[in-house]
C-alpha cells in the first residue's frame, strides 16, 4: 500500500494530500530512508514522521485491505516513541 493511502486510513495523517506534501518535503521517513508518496510499506516497517512541532516514529503493523473504521484505525501501528520538540 502507498504510504500516503495508509497515513490517511490509519488516520495519522488525516488528508491523503498532507501526507503527500510531508512526503515532498523530505519529512517522512521509512526504514531511515527518505519516503516518497508512492513509495510502498509492509507490516514490521518503521516509519517517522517529522511534524512541526514532533517527531513520531511508528511501526506498522498491518496492512487494511479497505476502509478502517475510527475505532480501529489505531490498531494498524503501533508507536515507537512520540517526541515533542519546544518552541524557542
Amino acid at each position: 500500500m502507498r504510504i500516503d493511502k495508509y497515513f490517511k486510513l490509519s488516520r495519522i495523517i488525516k488528508r491523503r494530500t498532507e501526507a503527500k506534501k510531508a512526503c515532498d518535503s523530505q519529512s517522512v521517513f521509512i526504514n531511515d530512508r527518505i519516503a516518497k508518496a508512492g513509495d510502498s510499506i509492509k507490516p514490521q516497517d518503521r516509519i517517522r514522521i517529522n511534524f512541526r512541532n514532533k517527531i513520531l516514529v511508528i511501526e506498522v503493523l498491518e496492512i487494511p485491505s479497505g476502509n478502517v473504521s475510527i475505532s480501529r484505525s489505531s490498531e494498524l501501528y503501533r508507536v515507537i516513541r512520540e517526541e515533542i520538540i519546544p518552541f524557542d
